[in-house]
């Protein structure tokens, strides 16, 4: 069974920054792509970015420049470093093994984000 503990998240004023974490237990950390997803109140979750085993990642428009995405194999680690913030970036994140559909399997408990203006 994987765990996924996120933390990190917080209240911050637009144009400033945040790191998150996910710690994975349970799972080939190392091989596996994992992703950050976000959901906006009374939204469908959304992918963020995703970062696979070998290092490449990619992430969605609206967060290129601004988010990276990275991992530590050895502390079974995904981060996602937040800059220049907006307050549409305001959701609670969620981070899991990219290949679980958003719909189902199991997820964290999420970190919430606030980004006021």
């Amino acid at each position: 069974q994987v765990q996924l503990v996120e933390s990190g998240g917080g209240l911050v004023q637009a144009g400033g920054s945040l790191r998150l974490s996910c710690e994975v237990s349970g799972s080939i950390f190392n091989i596996k792509s994992w992703a950050w997803y976000r959901q906006h109140p009374g939204k469908s979750r959304e992918l963020v970015a995703r970062i696979t085993g070998t290092g490449f990642t990619n992430y969605r428009d609206s967060v290129k420049g601004r988010f990276t995405i990275s991992k530590n194999n050895a502390k079974n680690t995904v981060y996602l470093q937040m800059n220049s913030l907006k307050p549409e970036d305001t959701a609670v994140y969620y981070c899991n093994d990219f290949d679980v559909p958003i719909g189902s399997g199991s997820w964290g408990q999420g970190t919430q984000v606030t980004v006021s203006s």
